[in-house]
């Protein structure tokens, strides 16, 4: 994977800021999973990175707080027997979870009052489910 990696709109992660790391992973494969790297560990400095906004950085930090290991974000992938193919996968991963932990929060929900003829339906439909009821009782007999 070479180039930089598209977060949200314009902003970008540099190839030279991502750090990779290759380890045998384990797994179907027969004798070629004892002789190739193919794991992949990409870690990216959050901390110290310049190429994030800084409310995004600051959003970021705060979303990714018990996911940090000394200001850097992990993440690895081990699904293909390909090497190539699991740089991609955990670039991808990378970007979506900068990508969510970068978005701004939702609006907040303004509370709404339920209509007073809701209100007087539901109370209505409970009058006449107590009076059922009270009608089944053998207090007559």
């Amino acid at each position: 994977m070479s180039g930089p990696h598209l977060i949200r709109g314009s902003v970008s992660l540099p190839e030279a800021e991502l750090n990779w790391r290759f380890s045998r992973s384990s797994g179907p494969g027969g004798q070629h999973v004892n002789t190739s790297d193919s794991q992949v560990e990409l870690r990216f400095d959050l901390a110290g990175t310049a190429s994030l906004p800084p409310v995004w950085k600051a959003r970021a930090l705060e979303r990714l707080a018990g996911r940090l290991v000394d200001g850097c974000v992990v993440v690895r992938a081990s699904e293909h027997r390909s090497q190539w193919r699991n740089r991609e996968t955990a670039a991808v991963r990378l970007a979506a979870l900068l990508a969510e932990a970068t978005a701004p929060p939702p609006q907040p929900r303004r509370p709404t009052r339920i209509p007073r003829g809701i209100n007087e339906r539901r109370l209505r439909e409970k009058k006449q489910r107590s009076d059922t009821k009270r009608g089944r009782s053998a207090r007559d007999w």
